[in-house]
């Protein structure tokens, strides 16, 4: 099935019935519903994101969103590239570069840019990782 309006995402996603929630979370729509409900609705972005079957050019969008909730499920997503993840590296928010530091796509150079991070745990999680790397 497909998800066919902004509408009908927000009244899945809202719903109290679990099957209308795992429609919301795991139905495709077409690019204009998502842009669609990332305008008219605001607070249904971090849902737009959550999305199984949410398009790069979305998560491509929603990168720099003012909300960082938003902003941390884009970068929880698997499908990012490491492009976008090196622009998540730069987010003022130390949770989201911890979430760029474990997330499996992203660069080597990503990661010794995060190397220096202002966060201990940013930069212990990096250091794990390029020790990792170096073993494999």
């Amino acid at each position: 099935m497909t998800i066919l309006s902004a509408d009908e995402f927000v009244r899945l996603r809202y719903a109290e019935d679990p099957e209308d929630y795992r429609r919301a979370a795991s139905e495709s729509a077409p690019l204009a519903v998502w842009l669609e409900v990332i305008e008219r609705y605001p607070d249904a972005r971090v849902w737009v994101v959550r999305n199984k079957t949410v398009p790069m050019e979305i998560l491509e969008d929603l990168v720099d969103d003012s909300d960082v909730r938003v902003r941390y499920a884009v970068a929880m997503k698997r499908k990012l590239t490491p492009m976008l993840l090196a622009h998540l590296a730069l987010d003022e928010d130390e949770s989201i570069r911890l979430r760029v530091a474990m997330h499996r796509n992203t660069s080597r150079e990503t990661l010794e840019y995060l190397r220096n991070d202002s966060w201990d745990r940013v930069r212990e999680t990096v250091r794990k990782r390029l020790v990792a790397d170096r073993r494999q």
